[in-house]
């Protein structure tokens, strides 16, 4: 049996780009020349590389472990096994063989939802790496590695493998790119807010705006990279970029024309988050974000502090207060009134991959409650913070894998997670109790709650989108 090099440098940029490591699996992935080597990624495992080295360390061990007459011989165990079944990235692309002896060896929690109350959302080839429902319907959109986006019409109720109910199929929205050498892999979605168009955002370095309906109706062409981030403003008037290219860019949607291109960043710019209609905020790789407003040349503010590269930013309801997040194991909180951040999160052993506000408190549908933070880590763990005082109100540690995704329901009161574990938890943002699971056949990259706050969508690794009917 042997590889080739193409082969190799394929299994390499799926393993970065599965891991995470978008902006390197890009780098990677032009310097080796993948788009040419005519590979069917479809076929192609998830974590396969990971697979394919435990079962070389496996093979090697056994090499050692037998004489050359057939006795067996002791054999100190792999020093590449010890270090990589404990690194980050071993942890992040762990392999279905691993996470089903895991599951064998775990008992099944009493919350777990069943598959009749679960919706399965089959027809994508490749991971699922983002969705988000419509905030107006029961449409949900998702974007995939199959170089597709695609917009699902999801049954009211439960409507799993047990339900008679007919799945329509989905509008499916090809990336379509005249650079073959180009990866079209969907990195990043966002609805407008009244539901009528959807922004895609690819690894070709184009943005892309459909109707509810799928139409394709502009195509945005600045960025020189891939684009990680795209959210549209309130109005629906603008849409933001942030990409690789180290730049973020304002569009207008009605013209498809760049209001303003943002280059502070001295690296990947990995997150984009509007601060109001006109004003928002960046982070990079380089440890800075940065806060910048239409028809302004410079920045109004600069925020350093972070150790390592900064993954995500996201502004609370009332637009005072800026949470960010990095590999450096902690989370911040930014207020413009100050240089230095006014909260430093540092409970979390491990990289910190998201946070999100709870939508509550000032400037929110519910001012009455307290306004909360969460943050997923590697580490496995999710916490909930006070922004105030700065203390960890729960620690969520059910899931055995790295988190890579939170959401809030629409009302504030309950917490969805998605882990590398395969399971979907539901948790009550009160008082940090496990109300519901679901457990899928593959690491969860997003979830994402309908504005009812009656559903929950997760997307998969293993190429399928599931909906959990979680009506209390």
């Amino acid at each position: 049996m042997s590889i080739t090099s193409d082969e190799l440098n394929f299994l390499v940029y799926r393993y970065l780009h599965e891991s995470g490591f978008r902006h390197a699996a890009y780098t990677f992935g032009c310097e080796s020349f993948v788009a040419k080597s005519n590979i069917n990624g479809a076929k192609i495992a998830p974590g396969e590389l990971v697979n394919l080295v435990q079962k070389g360390i496996m093979y090697n061990d056994l090499e050692r472990s037998v004489a050359e007459d057939g006795a067996d011989v002791e054999a100190e165990s792999s020093s590449v096994g010890r270090s990589a079944g404990s690194s980050k990235q071993a942890k992040r692309a762990r392999t279905d063989e691993e996470s089903a002896q895991a599951e064998a060896a775990e008992e099944a929690p009493e919350e777990e939802t069943p598959e009749d109350k679960v919706t399965t959302l089959a027809g994508h080839t490749s991971e699922v790496f983002i969705c988000a429902w419509s905030p107006t319907s029961l449409q949900l959109a998702s974007g995939s590695g199959d170089s597709t986006a695609r917009i699902w019409q999801v049954p009211d109720g439960p409507c799993g493998k047990q339900q008679a109910c007919a799945l329509p199929d989905p509008v499916v929205l090809h990336h379509f790119s005249g650079d073959k050498e180009k990866s079209k892999d969907v990195t990043t979605l966002d609805w407008n807010h009244d539901g009528t168009a959807l922004a895609t955002g690819s690894y070709d370095g184009q943005a892309r705006i459909w109707s509810a309906s799928g139409k394709l109706t502009c195509t945005l062409s600045k960025h020189k990279g891939p684009i990680f981030s795209l959210k549209w403003n309130r109005t629906g008037q603008y849409l933001l970029s942030g990409s690789v290219d180290k730049t973020a860019v304002i569009w207008d949607t009605a013209s498809g024309a760049v209001k303003q291109e943002f280059a502070f960043h001295k690296e990947p710019t990995l997150d984009v988050d509007w601060r109001d209609d006109d004003s928002f905020a960046s982070c990079s790789t380089d440890r800075m974000i940065y806060v910048c407003k239409l028809n302004h040349s410079s920045y109004l503010k600069c925020f350093s502090g972070h150790r390592d590269e900064v993954n995500a930013i996201k502004w609370d309801p009332s637009g005072q207060l800026l949470a960010s997040c990095s590999d450096d194991y902690t989370a911040k909180v930014w207020s413009m009134k100050r240089d230095s951040c006014i909260q430093d999160l540092r409970e979390h052993t491990k990289e910190i991959y998201t946070i999100k506000w709870s939508p509550t408190g000032p400037g929110s549908a519910n001012p009455s409650a307290n306004l909360v933070l969460a943050s997923a880590s590697f580490d496995s763990t999710i916490r909930v913070w006070d922004p105030e005082t700065g203390k960890s109100c729960h620690v969520l540690d059910k899931h055995t894998d790295p988190v890579y995704s939170v959401a809030f329901s629409s009302d504030g009161q309950y917490l969805a997670s998605g882990s590398f574990d395969r399971c979907l938890h539901i948790w009550s943002v009160k008082d940090g109790s496990l109300i519901k699971t679901y457990r899928g056949n593959g690491g969860i990259f997003e979830v994402c709650w309908n504005a009812a706050g009656t559903k929950v969508a997760a997307c998969f690794a293993n190429h399928i989108v599931s909906v959990m009917d979680v009506r209390m």
